[in-house]
């Protein structure tokens, strides 16, 4: 008899994370989908319920930031008699501009949900881990993980955290048989960029002033990242994650999206000279 597969999600009540409850969900497993505000499952059980998996789904609250709650859920998890398989680090959000713009406070912010709290979250269930000799935990990084990009650079800085103490994290568990992997996927639609999204106060500001220094910058990039081409299906990301799980010896790093595959591959070919040019010019900062 085929044991029953169960996954924790974080960040599950929209985009990506949402996505990979249900995707995982009608694969069969149980999903333990974590969320800081319950109020906002309304969504995840619509889909769940027309997908017809609301029955393997579990709800939890959770805020990333909170190490009681992080703690008192991990006590839980771990008290069953059903292991866990995965632990998916999904939830984040993004800080928008420039990085003059943006105070100590509020990339630390960034970094508090973004970095620390993916970090807390994977040591709070690694015991489990270990005593059971297995197990995948996957971050949901992003290409802004791998290179910057004008107006995110509190995001990139918080990913960039993640990859290295991701990296890091796989070398040290994988002779344990505990994989750890990194997914980034380039531009998809999600809300992320919309309700996830937020925008430094100076920022705010720059654009309601003609007189600040950066409001024709900002506008620009702005309206070059709203005007810009569709953005992918993010269910693809949802079932390239689900094949990680199923995969028995995982690779560190999965980039999704043809946006991420290109630019990772014009870094590796390209001159940094021309591949920084490139950047502005696709931002729209230099107009």
């Amino acid at each position: 008899m085929t044991t029953e597969r169960t996954a924790l999600i974080t960040g599950a009540s929209s985009g990506i994370g949402l996505l990979t409850t249900v995707t995982l969900a009608r694969r069969g497993w149980r999903v333990l989908a974590t969320m800081r505000d319950l109020a906002r499952r309304e969504k995840l059980e619509a889909a769940a319920q027309a997908a017809g998996v609301l029955d393997r789904i579990e709800f939890h609250a959770l805020d990333v930031t909170n190490p009681g709650q992080i703690a008192a859920l991990a006590a839980t998890i771990a008290s069953r008699p059903s292991p866990l398989h995965a632990l998916i680090n999904n939830a984040g959000f993004a800080m928008a501009g420039f990085a003059e713009d943006v105070s100590d406070a509020e990339l630390r912010l960034q970094f508090e949900t973004n970095f620390f709290g993916a970090a807390a979250v994977t040591r709070a269930f690694l015991p489990q881990f270990r005593r059971q000799g297995a197990g995948h935990i996957v971050m949901i990084s992003s290409l802004s993980g791998r290179s910057g990009f004008p107006g995110v650079g509190s995001y990139s800085a918080s990913k960039f955290a993640l990859e290295g103490w991701s990296e890091t994290l796989r070398l040290e568990l994988k002779p344990l048989g505990i994989h750890v992997v990194l997914v980034e996927p380039g531009s998809f639609e999600t809300d992320i960029w919309t309700r996830n999204a937020q925008i430094s106060t100076r920022t705010q500001d720059a654009l309601s002033d003609p007189q600040s220094p950066n409001a024709a910058r900002i506008a620009n990039w702005r309206s070059r990242i709203e005007t810009g081409e569709p953005r992918a299906n993010p269910q693809l990301v949802a079932d390239g994650i689900a094949a990680i799980l199923d995969h028995p010896h995982p690779k560190l790093r999965y980039v999704f999206g043809r946006d991420a595959k290109f630019a990772v591959l014009l870094r590796r070919l390209l001159p940094w000279s021309i591949f920084e040019r490139l950047l502005i010019k696709a931002s729209g900062i230099d107009a």
